[in-house]
């Protein structure tokens, strides 16, 4: 895999060379030092993988991703010296594309790039994403028969998103009231040590309460709860949420399709499940169980995907009921709630 890097600090840029140099598979296609420079290059030379420096000169991270993303598209981590610091813009950059993000490795007094196992496992994520599509069909065979004695207390509204996903979900989210009368869980592809960051973003854009979902939670009218660990969100057989290891196969940690099958075995009321722009087939056979279970199911259309990956998988397995802009799909759930409350 090729992978280029962008960062206005020499000694980043050495510290990501270092990792990069480590797996033999992986070649380092270019080093650029300023937005200007990564779009430039980019276009002439479109990398596999491009490690992104949030805060630079002459462009930012978050402008160069758009404009490389709207002319030379291309799986983009971002990397910056602190993710929690600068979320805001982390996320803004994965609302144009960017899939993912970590904090830039240092170099120790060895000279060894140090906290570069977790960029290798985020670079190795991406490497199987891109390269060859996600066997996870044997993880989602027909769910097991459901504690059918018990009933939800309201509709409950599963989404799953990835690359584009912030920008995605605060489209829709926005559009519901604060007294909407539906629960809502996300999984949204995302490193645990930003979550919170990322569900205190979401929380500014909407009207509704965004919380991490912990274990034991119960969702509830009104409230939104995100995944917030690096294991797998799940629904239990008493609707409460909680977190698992297994499977350990899948692309990514946590899994919309464990989430969506978990939701199909043991939410017994109506509901709806949406799967958002993202690259891979992560979420869409677990959308098609929801559909066999009775549930209304939104997928978002090409037009309106920074990567048209997930929904398409799902719209190729006709998993979905609807396929919809993403500014549509706000108003489809509204619309559906209406009828089977």
């Amino acid at each position: 895999m090729r992978i280029a890097i962008v960062n206005d600090t020499v000694m980043a840029v050495e510290a990501l060379r270092r990792v990069v140099a480590k797996v033999p598979d992986y070649k380092l296609a270019w080093v650029a030092y300023d937005g200007v420079e990564a779009v430039t290059k980019c276009l002439a030379d479109t990398p596999d993988l491009i490690l992104m420096d949030v805060l630079m000169p002459s462009m930012d991270g978050v402008e160069a991703t758009r404009r490389i993303m709207n002319q030379s598209p291309c799986a983009i981590l971002m990397v910056t010296a602190s993710v929690s610091r600068y979320a805001a813009k982390v996320f803004e950059a994965m609302g144009y594309g960017a899939l993912d993000a970590i904090n830039t490795p240092a170099l120790g007094y060895g000279q060894q790039a140090e906290g570069n196992t977790g960029l290798l496992n985020k670079i190795a994520i991406i490497a199987r994403l891109i390269g060859k599509p996600s066997q996870q069909r044997s993880q989602l065979s027909t769910p097991r028969q459901p504690d059918r004695y018990q009933k939800p207390l309201s509709p409950l509204i599963a989404i799953g998103a990835s690359t584009g996903g912030p920008q995605a979900l605060a489209t829709i989210l926005s559009q519901f009231p604060s007294d909407f009368n539906a629960a809502v869980v996300i999984v949204q592809h995302i490193d645990a040590q930003f979550a919170q960051g990322f569900a205190s973003w979401l929380d500014e854009q909407i009207p509704l309460s965004v919380q991490l979902a912990t274990p034991g939670a119960l969702p509830q009218p009104g409230k939104i709860l995100i995944a917030g660990t690096n294991e797998h969100l799940v629904m239990r057989s008493d609707r409460t949420l909680g977190y698992e290891r297994e499977p350990l196969n899948c692309s990514y940690h946590p899994s919309v399709d464990v989430f969506f099958k978990s939701v199909a075995n043991h939410w017994m009321g109506k509901g709806i499940g949406v799967l958002l722009t993202g690259m891979g087939r992560d979420g869409a056979q677990g959308l098609k169980l929801l559909r066999e279970e009775g549930w209304h199911t939104i997928a978002q259309d090409s037009k309106t995907c920074i990567v048209y990956g997930m929904p398409k998988v799902a719209a190729e397995l006709k998993a979905a009921v609807e396929i919809l802009p993403v500014e549509a799909i706000a108003l489809a759930c509204i619309k559906k709630l209406s009828t089977i409350q």
